[in-house]
């Protein structure tokens, strides 16, 4: 805790440093490592820790509780706020049931609606159902048959506690029908660890209208894989994770396949640099990139490569981007194709350590069949992105060619080339990791959460980045970080893992100077020995 409490220090003197005004969010952003199990592991950690805490589950639904409630105080600190509570039989809506005791006792106004058609609650939804009692400052009511809705107005804030993360399909009936009542008013929402109506990882044969559509999400111990779904994002909202303090011991030993990637997870994996160290000891780079109208993706990758510490790199581009390249990246080799306007032939790569070909290659035919020889002759781990990318789409079995430790660099449109169309995040999470597999690569699936996929197929989301860095060069840019650290020596893992969370560290820099709207990819650029200064602290 207090080195953590020193990094955080250190990071806002360096930002003060460079007159950017980094706040404490940012340095907050960057805390621990994170899994992310399955649903049904999570009640295995829940019954852990009543085993082995030891704690009786009515007292862990109570620290839920006390944590859910302070979360909701914090946002809606105005006691005069209405909030009405929907809650479920099960412990989702013990755990709301509890929550509105907690609140009516710091003075809020709450009105309970308790959903028992069946007559049949769970026991720790029964014991605070008897808590409230009729406790001063709460409205309640219990459906068994009839459900007489409130009126709900843009003062209101609904506490949606129907349904927690053990739903195993879309919600139907009288539950449906509440949830649309929810959703067509003006109220504000907040979901107790995972909107009601949506499943923890795989919704493709969810039916959208019976979910949630909440405007927080807080999430209690650990995020769902849902939530890193873009798909999802108008039912979850902002989500905020509430430790509740479950086992450390239990969370530790069990595994799992999927990871948010944390700066604690990566800073060590940074390698120091020896004082008599010198240009050769971090690597020669290749970059293939750019044609006609093109040159600026080159650039771009070029200036990011140089800017992540690679000793030497070689820009290879066709003659009419030659003079663009030289007199911006001074600092990079130039090495011209045969042709006047693409890449059309593939170049020897004996004296290079990585590769990386694809920014603004275009898809000619000349550089269809020079991508496929420099796959082919290729001895060293290649990063391969945009038009590479898409050229490969018509080629597939190319991919099985690639050299061992490549990186591969998809958004979600370049993957489908590859793997055909997928109908959501989750199915498309799945075919990456098969073609992680079979291709024995490593997979940069792009977006909001950047998925690194190992041939394992276990994955990392990034933390890391913004919707300013949504604007044209920004891939090309993360291509240039991958290649100079898979120059350096970085095993492919590490090289993606850390190359994709300095990427997104960096376009956050970026924002806070530039603002999200105004920010380029050249923004993302500059902002880069910032990102890596931070790191090495």
């Amino acid at each position: 805790q207090v080195k953590k409490i020193f990094m955080i220090y250190l990071f806002r003197v360096w930002a003060k440093i460079a007159n950017l005004e980094l706040n404490f969010y940012l340095c907050c952003k960057i805390a621990n490592d994170m899994k992310i199990f399955p649903t049904t592991s999570i009640k295995q950690l829940d019954a852990y820790t009543i085993e082995n805490e030891p704690i009786d589950s009515i007292d862990l639904m109570e620290r839920a509780a006390n944590a859910l409630a302070k979360a909701i105080a914090e946002r809606w600190d105005d006691v005069d706020t209405p909030f009405v509570v929907f809650a479920g039989p099960g412990n989702n809506g013990g755990d709301a049931l509890a929550v509105a005791r907690l609140l009516a006792g710091q003075g809020y106004s709450i009105e309970v609606y308790l959903f028992n058609t069946k007559g049949q609650l769970s026991p720790d939804c029964e014991a605070n159902k008897e808590r409230l009692g009729g406790l001063a400052g709460i409205v309640f009511h219990e459906i068994t048959s009839q459900f007489v809705p409130p009126q709900l107005t843009e003062d209101h804030v609904v506490i949606d506690g129907l349904f927690g993360s053990g739903l195993n399909k879309p919600l139907s009936g009288g539950f449906a029908a509440v949830v649309k009542y929810i959703n067509a008013s003006p109220a504000k929402v907040v979901a107790i660890d995972i909107p009601s109506g949506l499943m923890g990882e795989d919704n493709s044969y969810n039916v959208a209208s019976c979910i949630v559509r909440a405007d927080v999400t807080l999430t209690l111990q650990l995020p769902k894989l849902a939530f890193l779904f873009a798909e999802n994002a108008p039912y979850v909202g902002e989500w905020e994770r509430l430790d509740i303090g479950l086992s450390e011991e239990a969370i530790d030993e069990m595994t799992t396949d999927y990871y948010l990637t944390e700066p604690d997870d990566v800073n060590w994996r940074l390698k120091t640099r020896d004082k008599f160290a010198h240009k050769g000891n971090f690597g020669r780079a290749l970059l293939i990139a750019g044609s006609q109208g093109m040159a600026g993706a080159s650039v771009l990758a070029a200036k990011a490569c140089l800017r992540s510490g690679v000793g030497l790199l070689t820009v290879h581009v066709p003659f009419c981007n030659n003079f663009i390249v030289q007199t911006s990246v001074p600092e990079a080799m130039t090495e011209i194709d045969f042709s006047e306007t693409c890449f059309s032939g593939a170049t020897d790569t004996d004296d290079y350590q990585a590769v990386g070909i694809g920014p603004g290659l275009g898809k000619s035919p000349e550089t269809e069949n020079a991508l496929i020889d420099q796959i082919e002759s290729c001895q060293v781990p290649m990063v391969v992105d945009a038009d590479a990318l898409n050229l490969l789409g018509e080629h597939r079995s190319y991919l099985g060619h690639l050299p061992k430790g490549s990186i591969l660099t998809p958004h979600p449109k370049e993957l489908e080339r590859l793997v055909g169309k997928c109908q959501n995040s989750y199915e498309r999470l799945m075919k990456a990791r098969e073609l992680a597999r079979t291709a024995d690569v490593h997979i940069v699936l792009k977006g909001a959460y950047s998925a690194v996929i190992s041939p394992s197929g276990q994955c990392w989301f990034n933390t890391t980045g913004n919707p300013g860095m949504a604007t044209g060069g920004s891939g090309d840019v993360l291509t240039g970080v991958l290649l100079a650290l898979l120059a350096q020596g970085y095993d492919a893992e590490t090289a993606a893992r850390l190359g994709v969370y300095v990427h997104g560290l960096a376009g956050d820099i970026a924002a806070r100077k530039q603002g999200e709207t105004g920010m380029t990819a050249g923004d993302i650029v500059a902002s880069l020995p910032m990102a890596w200064r931070m790191m090495e602290g």
